[in-house]
């Protein structure tokens, strides 16, 4: 456990951790980016362990997990988020799964208002707050998230905020009826049902990829509008293949969206202040740092009825 920490940085007592896809890929040796041994652990909430820079010792704050090199022509133009160095904890570098962590002071964000739970899950919601922004949504789109995970939920609701119209797709009927009766989304698709029916014949304005699954990618050009917008969120290790004319004559726009930025973390904050995230429903169980190595196996073969689940100090 780091006793001190460099200039700039700033020491942070661990809260609360939450466990997402990317851990549990990394569990299972599936993830693009890792070298291993890698101590896990990005979706971060702590306290100031002492008093430094702007930071009071106790503040509970958000920690941006993701560490740019603010030099590469990425940082300079104001996209730390796509760093050509980038250093994800928990992926590139060890992360927060632990009582304490350094980390440099402009990854810190107050998190005023908000708990230690929630605070945790501002992370990966705005991992979906991204992808909405990066989409440019309107209330005149019709909008199909694929995967109704906690990425795909969090892209979904986020989404719904935009005023668009949303669809969810899986292979799930669980995750779908989570969907429904914990979120209100009404327009649910199982996969292998033909979607594609009126009235949605004409497909969908603006698709999310969040299921992290090359097949599922890729059937997706075949659901997209003309004049639409292809939203990959997820991140695979294959190789993605498309019909050119089928892409050309609907002139799509592919859109890949990598991490967050600052604004995205401060747009989540500010949607759970005002209740508009029901962080409640959000989060499925809780499991105490101690009791973790006994049952990572467990959550990670029961991710069916997960949405959340998060690691508590």
């Amino acid at each position: 456990m780091p006793e001190s920490a460099p200039d700039g940085w700033a020491l942070v007592d661990i809260k609360a951790v939450g466990i997402c896809g990317t851990d549990y890929h990394i569990l299972e040796g599936k993830h693009p980016f890792l070298n291993y041994p890698r101590v896990i652990g990005h979706e971060l909430s702590g306290r100031v362990a002492e008093t430094t820079g702007t930071w009071s010792q106790g503040q509970l704050v958000v920690v941006n997990p993701y560490l740019s090199c603010n030099a590469c022509r990425a940082c300079r133009r104001g996209k730390p988020n796509c760093c050509s160095n980038i250093e994800v904890l928990g992926v590139h570098r060890d992360g927060g799964l632990c009582a304490r962590i350094a980390v440099p002071q402009e990854n810190l964000y107050p998190a005023t208002g908000l708990t230690d739970l929630q605070a945790a899950m501002v992370e990966f919601l705005a991992i979906g707050a991204h992808a909405v922004r990066r989409a440019a949504l309107s209330g005149e789109d019709r909008v199909l998230v694929t995967g109704a995970g906690p990425i795909g939920i969090g892209t979904a609701l986020f989404a719904r905020l935009s005023g668009a119209e949303v669809h969810l797709l899986d292979v799930s009927r669980t995750r779908l009826n989570q969907a429904t009766e914990k979120f209100g989304f009404k327009d649910t698709h199982l996969v292998g049902n033909d979607i594609l029916s009126a009235p949605l014949q004409d497909g969908f304005d603006v698709i999310f990829d969040a299921t992290g699954n090359a097949q599922a990618i890729e059937a997706g050009f075949s659901l997209l509008a003309h004049g639409s917008r292809y939203v990959l969120v997820s991140v695979v290790k294959e190789t993605i293949c498309f019909s050119d004319p089928e892409f050309h004559k609907r002139e799509t726009q592919i859109i890949g969206s990598r991490n967050a930025t600052g604004e995205d973390f401060e747009a989540v904050m500010s949607a759970i202040r005002a209740s508009r995230i029901d962080t409640d429903a959000l989060c499925t169980l809780t499991v105490r740092f101690e009791d973790l190595q006994s049952r990572i196996n467990d959550l990670a073969k029961d991710r069916e009825a997960l949405i959340k689940a998060i690691v508590t100090f």
